[in-house]
């Protein structure tokens, strides 16, 4: 009897003891799950509180140096602009539109800032090749003034003289840009060079390109002024000579076949240098639709000097006052002799019509 009573005793312990750890385990796994979910929702709330919207992190550096707020925004910019491509709300508010008096929005200056914090060194995604005389810089300091574009502002010249200086050289000479901005820089003796389009090439088979061109003749006096302000005992411009750089330049579709056996022609757009005079805003506007570019650019940032004789920004980025390029930019062309002007248009015409037929565009030269 007494056996049994213990037996019964053991076996009611045992089931206690089962019933109480059964128990412990489900309180303990229900109390940290309230537990996490509690502190999860406390923490975002006070990330709420500690991280208002717009708070300025106190200008210091990303990685290390920026506060807990701070790399928290980082973080949300470089993810927002990696997983969406531009459809951030920095990029909405870069795309605001211009003011009616013409001046353009802080976009520009928010979106360097924002680029010189989070954003990386990239190679370009596109490039002004060219040429010579043409009107690349106009073309360069108009479009940077996009707030979608963080373009060089000196010609590296990495596929022509630098390129066995590596691509690493080359990337850490561009601005640094967030994944929604494009990446730009122009050397005009890119067109020219033979070994540019492979070299350019073999960096992306996608990059861009834009050749800014006009008439040859005129472009031609343009850089013979140009080389005589600076060797006055050059040869006067005589017969054309097609070993002399200054009249080889305007072969242009010589030099475009080059690019065509590495280029799609659809990679290629081509601005008119006259155009670009008489309608800025037109030829821009074509330039940001080449870029996949919102139009920000309009004939509200232009104004035209008659002194110069072409289109100024009525108010370039960092400043408050218009601003025309520099003094070797609208320098009034030598006197050249009407028989040599009627030479090398019959010399050029050829090659002009050729050139018209491959771009599909008639540039009305002759």
């Amino acid at each position: 009897m007494a056996h049994r009573f213990l037996s019964s005793a053991n076996r009611f312990s045992a089931r206690f003891a089962f019933i109480f750890t059964v128990s412990l385990s489900c309180t303990y796994l229900c109390y940290n799950i309230i537990f996490c979910r509690g502190t999860i929702m406390t923490n975002q709330g006070y990330e709420g509180k500690r991280c208002p919207p717009g708070k300025n992190a106190g200008g210091k550096k990303l990685l290390g140096k920026l506060d807990h707020c701070a790399l928290l925004k980082a973080r949300s910019t470089l993810d927002e602009s990696a997983a969406q491509r531009g459809a951030s709300d920095l990029r909405e508010q870069s795309k605001a539109p211009s003011s009616s008096d013409g001046h353009w929005t802080d976009a520009k200056l928010k979106n360097m800032s924002v680029a010189q914090k989070y954003g990386n060194k990239k190679l370009p995604n596109a490039l002004i090749v060219g040429v010579k005389k043409g009107g690349t810089r106009a073309v360069l300091e108009f479009i940077r003034i996009h707030p979608d574009v963080r373009a060089l502002g000196t010609e590296p010249h990495f596929f022509d003289r630098n390129y066995d200086r590596g691509l690493d050289w080359y990337r850490g000479l561009m601005p640094r840009t967030l994944d929604s901005q494009i990446t730009l820089e122009k050397t005009p003796s890119y067109f020219v060079t033979r070994e540019a389009p492979r070299r350019i090439s073999s960096m992306s088979h996608e990059t861009k390109l834009i050749v800014v061109v006009r008439n040859p003749v005129t472009r031609a006096i343009s850089d013979y002024t140009q080389t005589l302000s600076k060797k006055p005992d050059i040869p006067t411009l005589g017969l054309v000579d097609t070993s002399w750089n200054a009249i080889r330049i305007g072969m242009y579709i010589v030099h475009l076949e080059n690019w065509l056996q590495y280029f799609r022609l659809s990679q290629m757009h081509f601005v008119s240098g006259e155009r670009l005079i008489t309608d800025p805003a037109g030829e821009m506007g074509r330039v940001q639709d080449f870029l996949g570019l919102k139009r920000i650019i309009t004939d509200k940032h232009f104004y035209f000097n008659r002194t110069k004789g072409f289109p100024c920004l009525k108010k370039p980025e960092s400043s408050s006052q218009p601003r025309c390029l520099g003094k070797s930019k609208g320098r009034t062309h030598v006197q050249i002799e009407e028989e040599v002007i009627e030479q090398l248009q019959e010399f050029y015409r050829p090659f002009n019509i050729k050139f018209y037929e491959t771009v599909g565009q008639d540039f009305k030269w002759d």
